[in-house]
């Protein structure tokens, strides 16, 4: 028992004293293998003419979400972005575009066996992506912009060891010379895992080190970032213009006090090709900026989603698209774009992200201003659920929240478009939910009501109808019929009924009040701004009654 004692002491001081000296030589598993943060990746990098290709996946894994890479296999197009510039270019091929300006490329980004490499070049330029080819041993290594890196030195004499594995018992792939510089990636119960100046990885045993200094890795110079227009201590209140067939006569248009945004429906998706139609009309431009007034044109799809789903899938389609943009603000001195998109497959929900993505630093470029528009949080499939707010919030300038419709055209049941609880739930969620900030949100109402009708027929099963109608025409309806409106707590606004031909016709009222408690939730979240759908439904006297609402003192 003794002996057996002996020996387990002896065995045991031998595994964790006596270091193993076998030295090993360092496995990859590709002939030039990438380290991040001290461990190889699944793929390994190109290299052509000293020049470094690297992976598509392993880039999105290291950048992240917030510098996407698009990869678009029919046309081998690759679109990269940031916050102010975005980079075309295609598999095979040396001609490239950075914000619409001609890019050299060097080497060609290139697909083989089914996986994309893209140059490192760019990468720097943009993400400030720090790329190490050792040419001794084909290790190249990955380091992102802003990290911090600790450093350090080896002490013994004769060299530290790099092992394989955290123990002493481990091979060796090298001994780092004494007062050579190691890079430290983690802490493993007393052993640091590193990585030498040849790019290779392993174990040091703690003891062995010396830390020195703290390296950072620089980030890529940027341009300032851009600001939207915003009138100076004010908040934005910005009315759409429906422009249908014919133009609207601007000398039957009464003064809007407080407006400074108008957003005419001019333009929208014609095929898909990406040809943009337009009604824009430069009577209406020299009118508008002679009110001192923004143009934020509005662009839609159509309310076509097949063809939304088209143009939003091809690279140079959406390209198309916002050149054509471009040119049309430039023609009619715009200074925004307004993008509503609506009736879209919810497979489509990633293309129109990365469609605003692209779109926003080149306008942005241009001067313009960008906001999308969005409806409520809700189940709908081609009306809500195809809209990742979080994403667009992180990109546009602003984001109108269209807070109607809450009981809309075909519904079932009679009802407010936008009763006040639902208005500032629906504000809440996208704040809460989504983490857009308020200072993007703009809550857009409707100068519209709905007059339900409700009718029963002989068995007593009640059927529902209603049609828009504008503010002016409810005030008609209630002198005319002599009717006094009463408050509905619910709803949070004034309602009325009456019975014509045997129906019930009922109507949720948008009037001072409404308008008045619709504005304190603006207020009450400080949020951007308003928006109202639309001009035409107007009564003259609320654009004073929005603006001192705006503006009411505390």
């Amino acid at each position: 028992m003794i002996l057996a004692i002996i020996a387990a002491m002896c065995w045991y001081g031998y595994i964790r004293f006596v270091p193993n000296n076998e030295w090993i030589d360092a496995s990859f598993k590709a002939e030039n293998p990438i380290m991040v943060r001290g461990l190889e990746s699944q793929q390994g990098a190109i290299i052509e003419n000293g020049e470094v290709k690297l992976p598509l996946e392993v880039l999105q894994q290291v950048l992240g979400e917030d510098k996407p890479i698009r990869y678009e296999k029919d046309s081998g197009s690759i679109v990269l972005t940031t916050a102010s510039k975005v980079l075309h270019l295609k598999t095979d091929s040396l001609t490239a575009t950075i914000n619409q300006k001609p890019y050299n490329l060097t080497i060609t980004a290139e697909k083989s066996e089914d996986t994309v490499y893209i140059p490192a070049e760019p990468l720097k330029e943009l993400y400030g992506l720090q790329v190490e080819l050792n040419e001794e041993t084909g290790v190249v290594t990955l380091l992102s912009a802003g990290d911090t890196i600790q450093l350090a030195e080896a002490i013994p004499a004769k060299g530290a060891a790099i092992r394989t594995e955290p123990t002493i018992r481990a091979p060796y792939i090298k001994k780092v010379p004494q007062a050579e510089s190691v890079r430290i990636w983690g802490d493993q119960e007393g052993w640091l895992l590193v990585q030498s100046s040849d790019g290779l990885a392993g174990f040091i045993n703690k003891k062995d080190l010396k830390l020195t200094t703290i390296d950072q890795i620089a980030k890529p110079s940027t341009e300032p970032p851009f600001i939207a227009w915003k009138v100076l201590g004010n908040k934005i209140n910005m009315t759409w213009e429906a422009v249908y067939e014919r133009k609207i006569d601007t000398t039957k248009i009464a003064p809007m006090q407080g407006l400074n945004v108008v957003s005419p429906t001019w333009f929208a998706l014609a095929d898909d090709k990406g040809t943009i139609k337009g009604k824009a009309d430069p009577a209406y431009v020299k009118w508008a900026h002679q009110q001192g007034l923004q143009i934020w044109a509005l662009f839609s799809n159509d309310f076509e989603p097949d063809r939304t789903t088209k143009v939003l899938a091809n690279a140079d389609t959406r390209f198309s698209m916002i050149q054509q943009l471009i040119a049309f603000a430039e023609i009619y001195n715009l200074q925004g774009i307004n993008i509503d998109f609506e009736n879209v497959y919810t497979s489509d929900k990633e293309n129109f992200v990365q469609f605003v993505r692209e779109m926003t630093p080149l306008l942005h470029e241009q001067g313009l201003v960008v906001s999308v528009d969005v409806t409520p949080k809700s189940n709908s499939e081609m009306w809500s659920v195809f809209l990742d707010r979080a994403a667009l919030g992180g990109i546009v300038d602003y984001m109108m929240v269209m807070a109607y419709d809450e009981h809309w055209a075909s519904s079932p049941k009679s009802g407010s478009v936008a009763s006040l609880p639902w208005t500032e739930s629906s504000i809440v969620r996208i704040l809460q939910e989504d983490g857009v900030p308020s200072s993007k949100l703009i809550m857009s109402m409707p100068l519209y009501t709905r007059i339900w009708t409700e009718k029963k027929d002989e068995t007593g099963k009640v059927t529902v109808s209603s049609k828009a109608v504008g503010m002016e025409r409810v005030k008609e309806i209630i002198s005319t019929k002599k009717l006094t409106p009463v408050f509905d707590a619910a709803a949070g606004q004034n309602y009325v009924e009456y019975t014509e031909d045997g129906a019930l016709l009922r109507i949720w009222i948008e009037d001072d009040l409404s308008l008045k408690a619709r504005i304190a939730i603006v207020r009450k979240y400080d949020l951007a701004g308003i928006a109202t759908w639309q001009r035409a439904f107007q009564t003259p006297s609320i654009w004073k009654t929005m603006d001192e609402a705006i503006h009411l003192k505390p």
